[in-house]
């Protein structure tokens, strides 16, 4: 007896060549042929079964992964989104708040009411100091203006305390930025009690101890005059 088997329509039959042109008019010639086409058909079956298989299990593992929360805590209701504008936070500077009390406080211990500032003022044709080591020219340029003035600083209407802090802040600010030339206006005390300048005295002796500070000379008329000093930093 001889069967006709017409090659099923698998996408990847196994057979090749010349087996696979002639298999439209194979003809099964023995019980072993038939065999032999079972045990072809029963492993392309196996093999699509394990891959539906494989298919399968990846798609259960990526749904478990995207539902990982709530298989961990349990059934989850998603909450309603209200209609309200979320601002985000502004940052705040970070500013040395600590460091800048410490400083003041040195500063306060530092600048001393007391110092005797006397003997080291010159008055020449008018009032100027000079760190040692430094030659008069100094104080002549200073007069001239031979440096710009780039910062001023004024006192009036400041208590004694606030006045130190203040110019203290100055002088210590416009160092570190840098500026070599500022002016300090103390007043000419007309309207202090007894028309007695009472910050005048006091800057003179803040200026002095203060290490940035190289020299000053009274200011010019237009800048100031006796109510002002021309200051020349480090």
């Amino acid at each position: 007896m001889t069967l006709a088997v017409h090659a099923p329509r698998y996408p990847f039959w196994p057979l090749r060549g010349r087996a696979a042109r002639e298999w439209p008019t194979m003809k099964l010639r023995s019980l072993a042929d038939l065999k032999t086409l079972q045990k072809v058909i029963a492993q392309r079956a196996a093999a699509e079964a394990a891959a539906q298989e494989a298919e399968r299990l990846r798609l259960l593992r990526l749904d478990r992964e995207k539902r990982l929360f709530e298989l961990a805590v349990g059934p989850v209701q998603p909450l309603a989104i209200a209609r309200r504008v979320s601002h985000p936070p502004r940052p705040v500077e970070p500013l040395p708040r600590q460091r800048q009390l410490d400083e003041a406080s040195v500063m306060r211990e530092a600048l001393s009411d007391e110092f005797d500032v006397e003997t080291l003022l010159h008055t020449d044709e008018a009032l100027s100091f000079r760190r040692p080591g430094l030659g008069p020219d100094v104080a002549r340029k200073l007069r001239e203006g031979h440096w710009s003035i780039q910062r001023q600083i004024d006192l009036h209407g400041l208590r004694t305390d606030e006045a130190r802090d203040a110019l203290g802040k100055f002088v210590r600010d416009c160092h570190q930025n840098g500026l070599r030339c500022v002016r300090v206006v103390h007043g000419k005390g007309l309207g202090s009690p007894g028309r007695t300048p009472v910050l005048k005295g006091r800057v003179l002796r803040w200026l002095v101890q203060k290490k940035e500070v190289m020299a000053f000379v009274q200011a010019r008329p237009a800048e100031g005059g006796a109510g002002a000093l021309v200051v020349l930093l480090r």
